[in-house]
């Protein structure tokens, strides 16, 4: 597990996060939510004493156990499904920050729940996510978010908990005296490839390995984004495209554990926008029933990179966060089914109307469902004149 020091590196890597995600650091008397599975409490006593020295209100949140989330989906008449704490409204207008620290006891409890009772929930509260990104355009709330190690994940990860520890420490870079740094410096050299990407007018994108053929529209008024603090790690630069211009193929190597399922082998069809064809080697139900959550769930809300210089992630590790920022031989190219990100809105994100989203492409659901390719592959953007550009090969950005 990790030791004392590592912990501590860890939070202050946290705090770099939640802070440069907003664009400053959090003032007195900011309020700080800080969410976190029981496993990783550890990790958050110590988030919590930074927070109170900054001088901000932290709030503390336990999150649900595995046998809690259980009865919950799978006992709940409907009116307990969709029931919103008082309280929740309110506390969800005034935050200025989020640190969530994962660390599940279990990843397959919720298998045989009915996925229709989750996403039955998940509506019901996707009210309050609607309120951060409206408060996060407007620069008055930042979060961050990072794992904790536990044995449930390491055995669905097939590896020994020191095994799984160390992909984190290597990850995070904890391994060094002073991690903030480095991330600082990996994120001025993502500055550069952004930089690169927004400076093309790229049309369209054509994504080609052994099994993927799709083709993505960014789409007007976007810009690339990405390694910004909001997840510890992240490595990823991403887009959220115009949903209505993607066609073709794609297929997800990676397995993915959600709310309790296992799927894997995953393979898109989509045409003019939408999926019109889905399957999985495991948990196609499960998979079907996602995508029908809503009407945006069968949309693309995003498109991603991860270049492989920066990732030092080479191992399946049963969890999104780290899955969707695999390094490994050949990088990762990951997509994402349902919610689109407001922050890849080039303008004022805070000017962004829901009718101005929907002119422009940029897709609404309650799902947000990342699904990983990690082949060799290449990327190519065409330009507004026509020419096309190598922007990605073999894991790593061309410029």
């Amino acid at each position: 597990m990790l030791t004392s020091g590592q912990m501590e590196r860890y939070a202050g890597v946290l705090m770099w996060g939640l802070a440069t995600a907003r664009g400053r650091r959090c003032k007195k008397g900011d309020i700080v939510l800080i969410r976190a599975d029981e496993r990783a409490l550890p990790l958050a006593e110590r988030v919590y004493e930074l927070v109170v020295e900054m001088g901000c209100h932290p709030v503390m949140r336990v999150t649900l156990t595995p046998v809690m989330e259980r009865a919950f989906y799978g006992k709940s008449s409907t009116s307990q499904l969709v029931f919103c704490t008082p309280g929740e409204r309110e506390l969800f207008s005034s935050l200025n920050g989020l640190v969530t620290i994962r660390a599940p006891e279990s990843i397959t409890h919720l298998a045989d729940v009915r996925p229709e009772r989750i996403a039955k929930a998940t509506l019901a509260r996707k009210y309050l996510n609607d309120i951060l990104d409206e408060r996060e355009a407007k620069g008055l709330f930042g979060w961050t978010l990072c794992l904790y190690p536990t044995q449930e994940l390491a055995r669905h990860a097939g590896m020994s908990i020191e095994e799984y520890t160390g992909q984190i420490v290597d990850a995070c870079r904890l391994d060094v005296d002073d991690p903030v740094a480095w991330w600082k410096e990996t994120y001025g050299q993502a500055q550069e490839i952004k930089r690169w990407l927004n400076g093309m007018k790229i049309k369209r994108l054509f994504v080609q390995s052994d099994t993927t053929d799709l083709v993505v529209t960014p789409g007007a008024s976007r810009k690339w984004v990405g390694i910004s603090g909001h997840n510890i790690p992240s490595f990823e630069i991403f887009v959220s495209p115009d949903w209505r211009g993607t066609s073709g193929r794609f297929y997800a190597d990676q397995p993915s554990y959600r709310s309790g399922n296992y799927v894997k082998g995953v393979e898109l069809e989509f045409d003019r926008g939408v999926v019109v064809k889905a399957r999985a080697r495991d948990g196609e139900e499960f998979l079907l029933k996602q995508i029908a959550m809503d009407r945006g769930a069968s949309r693309l809300g995003e498109f991603s990179l991860t270049d492989r210089r920066f990732s030092r992630i080479n191992a399946f590790m049963a969890n999104t966060l780290y899955d969707e920022n695999y390094g490994g031989e050949h990088g990762n190219c990951h997509i994402a089914l349902g919610d689109s990100y407001a922050d890849t809105y080039d303008g004022d994100a805070s000017l962004l109307s829901p009718q101005k989203k929907r002119s422009l492409g940029f897709n609404d659901s309650a799902l947000h469902w990342d699904l990983v390719n990690t082949e060799r592959k290449r990327v190519t953007a065409e330009l507004g004149d026509g020419k096309r550009v190598t922007i990605y090969e073999d894991g790593v950005f061309s410029c």
